[in-house]
């Protein structure tokens, strides 16, 4: 069996159809790329404009500007509007809060708030700001303009994907759904002084805010660009350590360095995030000195090549994901049904040789959907790999025979998802499953699984934000469960899911999430933790003060990061 893996792997190696997403989410939604294509639609006559304007480095190599290369183009900046990129928010914009390691540790720390306190109840916040911020446009910051920020997402006009970031304020739902005009919840007290009123205590609201989602957007400046705010640069206003200067469609986007940023000025004159969407070109033009950066837990089919390369060991910059690679099993198809097949299942796929032959060891095998480095995470017990007990438990459920079952995925998958769906085909067909690979046009695919009708599927979900209510309530309360097709049915775990969001002590809310996540992976086995890969980077010799961000997201601030030739 290890001889057919290792030549079936190398071959989809050779082949080069590892490929990443180096966003937090899996997938987008249709209303997502039907607004990718509302943003980027032939023209964008308002975004190009002379790249190297105010910045006499920009558009060449070298200089002391960073050179990053993206993949795909970006349907807009606008946060509030999109699920997937967000590079140019994490430069250009700045929250309430921001999530940083402090001492190892992933931290809630302020950013435009400069402290907050919270009542007994969990349900009021009260955050003091800062007043020494200045939008890009030299508009002052205030607390009007975090209200502005809330209600934008809420109301039905905006079209807004992430409104799931501010549902929890109060009178939140009744602005999206119409029936007011207004967040009640959402107040200022003054011009620095905010107070926010939960409808319920929400335990993960902090870590919440400091998500990209949460950007806070100028008032006056935002309304005046109306549909062209995260378009056109000229109009898009932050507060964050760059200003977006140019847009060249499938080409590039300019950043330049926000003097009057109040955290003090960023360390390189600029950014630039240039389209490079084969992985190959992106090495060769590292190697020539015209990529300052490249994530090679985004390029792939790259990673072996650097990683095991002499020349290039101190430039290598890693650290740990904080997201699974997980397998989910419907439970309301037959024989998933049986939690014995679904453990069945789990014993006889090799995760370990999966890690060491696709991705070059470059992580480690997990048995919990709460990855290491995320709040709340443990030591969960080990999920063996034990073929022929997997016969066993068959044979005990009645598939001594065995049966035939289908892996869903979508045709734009990652080409390492078809890799490794085949992989377990093979493992499976050892112990007499025999496996058959379904692929479905994305629109399809989706729509079939909100429906709760997608058979076994490979996934993966990085953290939103340092929480395990990213992680757990995402996947396993009742709406949930049946939206991601896993359809489980246990009626504590949907109460305990509700019940720990409300919690105010920290210790017995973690434990709570801790005994959920034993019951739904070691217990009903409900789905199949694979790996959480290491997140792994290449630099240039002169690039100083490049960090992993805690999430081990692609996207990420290069506020820190400065260029010593």
């Amino acid at each position: 069996m290890k001889k057919y893996l290792s030549l079936l792997l190398a071959g989809a190696m050779t082949a080069g159809v590892l490929s990443g997403c180096g966003s937090a989410f899996e997938d987008s939604t249709p209303a997502a790329s039907a607004q990718a294509g509302e943003s980027t639609g032939a023209g964008n006559e308002t975004a190009p404009k002379d790249e190297t304007a105010g910045n006499e480095n920009a558009g060449t190599a070298g200089g002391n500007v960073l050179h990053i290369p993206e993949k795909k183009e970006f349907p807009t900046v606008d946060c509030q509007k999109d699920t997937e990129f967000y590079v140019v928010p994490l430069n250009i914009y700045d929250r309430l809060v921001e999530c940083e390691v402090v001492d190892g540790v992933a931290t809630i720390v302020p950013s435009l708030a400069k402290d907050w306190e919270i009542s007994d109840d969990g349900l009021v916040y009260t955050f003091h700001l800062r007043d020494d911020v200045k939008f890009h446009n030299g508009s002052d910051f205030t607390a009007d303009d975090v209200v502005y920020t809330i209600e934008r997402m809420m109301n039905p006009a905006t079209s807004a994907l992430n409104t799931d970031f501010f549902s929890m304020i109060k009178g939140a739902e009744a602005m999206i759904n119409g029936e007011a005009e207004g967040v009640e919840g959402a107040k200022a007290l003054d011009d620095y002084t905010l107070e926010i009123t939960l409808e319920v205590p929400f335990a993960p609201f902090l870590a919440n805010l400091a998500t990209p989602s949460c950007s806070i957007y100028d008032r006056d400046s935002t309304e005046a660009a109306g549909d062209q705010f995260g378009i056109d640069p000229e109009v898009t206003v932050g507060t964050g350590p760059f200003k977006m200067e140019s847009w060249v469609l499938n080409d590039r986007i300019t950043l330049v360095r926000n003097d009057e940023y109040f955290k003090g000025p960023a360390k390189v004159d600029g950014v630039e995030l240039i389209q490079v969407p084969d992985e190959n070109t992106q090495k060769l033009m590292y190697e020539n000195g015209e990529l300052d950066i490249v994530d090679l837990s985004s390029s792939t089919s790259q990673l072996a090549y650097f990683m095991d390369n002499e020349k290039y060991k101190d430039n290598l910059v890693t650290g740990p994901e904080a997201g699974n690679y997980f397998y989910a099993f419907n439970q309301s198809i037959k024989p998933m049904d049986d939690v014995r097949v679904r453990r069945a299942i789990s014993m006889a796929i090799d995760r370990q040789t999966i890690l060491e032959q696709m991705f070059n060891n470059a992580g480690h095998v997990v048995n919990s959907m709460l990855p290491d480095g995320v709040l709340g995470s443990y030591e969960a017990e080990e999920i063996v790999y034990d073929p022929e007990g997997a016969k066993a438990l068959l044979a005990e459920a009645g598939y001594g025979d065995g049966f035939e079952l289908e892996i869903y995925q979508k045709t734009t998958d990652p080409a390492d998802t078809l890799a490794m769906n085949q992989v377990v085909q093979s493992m499976l067909g050892e112990i007499g499953i025999k496996v058959s690979i379904k692929q479905m046009d994305e629109a399809a695919f989706l729509a079939e699984r909100r429906e709760g009708n997608i058979g076994m599927t490979r996934a993966v979900w990085w953290a939103d934000f340092n929480d395990p209510d990213n992680f757990l309530y995402t996947f396993f309360t009742e709406k949930n469960t049946r939206a991601r097709s896993i359809n489980h049915t246990n009626k504590d775990v949907f109460q305990w899911l509700e019940d720990a969001r409300a919690m105010v002590d920290e210790d017995e809310r973690m434990a709570l999430y801790q005994k959920i996540d034993t019951i739904m992976v070691q217990d009903e086995a409900a789905v199949l933790p694979l790996y959480q890969m290491d997140h792994v980077v290449v630099v240039q010799d002169w690039v100083k003060n490049f960090h992993i961000p805690w999430n081990g997201w692609t996207d990420t601030s290069y506020y820190a990061v400065s260029i010593e030739r």
